[in-house]
């Protein structure tokens, strides 16, 4: 999934204490999540995407990336909802069947079960969210859903969000090895290096910035990015003229996959229109294609005015998502 878009600016500094968990309807039980979690909230992703897509797409490693933000403190910031009975093993914890995390008071995410849905769990943690955002200063909160899910959309639209951007994932296949195009001239595209880390943050961010009001700074963005296991400098190509760094491409091979994952891509505003951004895809779609990837996606969104560029090069829309934002009244 794609990073959600900030709805506003920056909040003030984390409150020291979260709301109570919220009345779970008997015997569900809630706690925070620890990093040792990080399994069985994978776990639940993974049902939640099966059943609503038919497939699992984010990786365990996302998970993790997620809780280590350097931002995001677990204790606070999360809840997650266990269900009755026992655990798969003697003596294990109870199902894992909903979770929540507030980052920055800006963004949230919801997940239940499949099994557990229809009993109100979703709008109770919801609700959580909305009250741990309030906390720390968030004004305007913000949650993804897929257009395809008609009960998280009705959830959002019932409680008074809106939504303020689309996204669509876009796919292409990639049967046989592509060809690459040369370059512009003067500029030469190369994999990603050890070193290229800092150069590519700053072009990546100052390309988001035109649409993306909160920047994120060098430690978040790495957890999101080059610090995944599934980074895949390889694939990831990058772009030089001048000595300086003008276009980059972040490439995830997640496993399982069978097809790769273009994470981020940006080209700096005075060498857009030359064409690197299409060959630093081609060089991507042909390097998985290489190691075996039957294609490539990507998720973009409506405020980047990308879409087109990419069906121009071949790729086509498979669905859709937006983002709902809600005005936080004080609490």
């Amino acid at each position: 999934m794609p990073e959600t878009p900030d709805a506003h600016p920056a909040p003030s500094p984390l409150s020291p204490a979260s709301p109570p968990a919220p009345p779970l309807p008997a015997p569900y039980r809630a706690r925070p999540a620890t990093l040792a979690d990080a399994g069985a909230i994978h776990r639940l992703v993974a049902a939640c995407e099966h059943d609503l897509l038919g497939s699992v797409e984010t990786g365990a490693d996302a998970v993790t990336a997620r809780l280590t933000l350097p931002d995001l403190d677990p204790a606070l910031d999360t809840l997650l909802v266990h269900a009755p009975g026992p655990g798969p093993r003697p003596g294990a914890e109870p199902e894992l069947v909903g979770r929540v995390w507030v980052h920055g008071g800006r963004r949230s995410e919801v997940d239940v079960h499949p099994a557990h849905r229809g009993r109100g769990l979703g709008g109770l943690l919801l609700d959580w969210a909305e009250a741990r955002a309030r906390l720390m200063g968030g004004v305007r909160l913000a949650q993804p859903a897929e257009d395809c899910d008609a009960a998280a959309v009705a959830l959002l639209l019932s409680r008074g969000y809106a939504p303020f951007v689309t996204q669509w994932l876009l796919g292409i296949a990639v049967p046989d090895e592509p060809e690459v195009p040369e370059p512009p001239a003067g500029v030469t595209v190369r994999p990603f290096r050890p070193g290229d880390e800092h150069a590519a943050h700053r072009l990546v961010e100052d390309a988001f910035g035109q649409w993306q009001k909160r920047r994120l700074p060098y430690d978040e963005w790495a957890r999101l990015t080059v610090e995944q296991a599934a980074f895949a400098p390889a694939m990831s190509p990058v772009a030089f003229a001048g000595g300086e760094m003008v276009g980059a491409l972040v490439a995830l091979d997640v496993p399982g996959s069978a097809e790769g994952y273009v994470d981020r891509l940006a080209v700096r505003a005075d060498h857009r229109g030359r064409g690197i951004a299409g060959v630093l895809l081609r060089e991507t779609f042909r390097a998985f294609h290489q190691r075996g990837r039957i294609g490539c996606t990507l998720w973009t969104h409506s405020a980047t005015g990308a879409l087109t560029l990419y069906e121009h090069l071949g790729m086509s829309v498979r669905r859709s998502s937006s983002v709902y934002a809600k005005a936080l009244e004080p609490g």
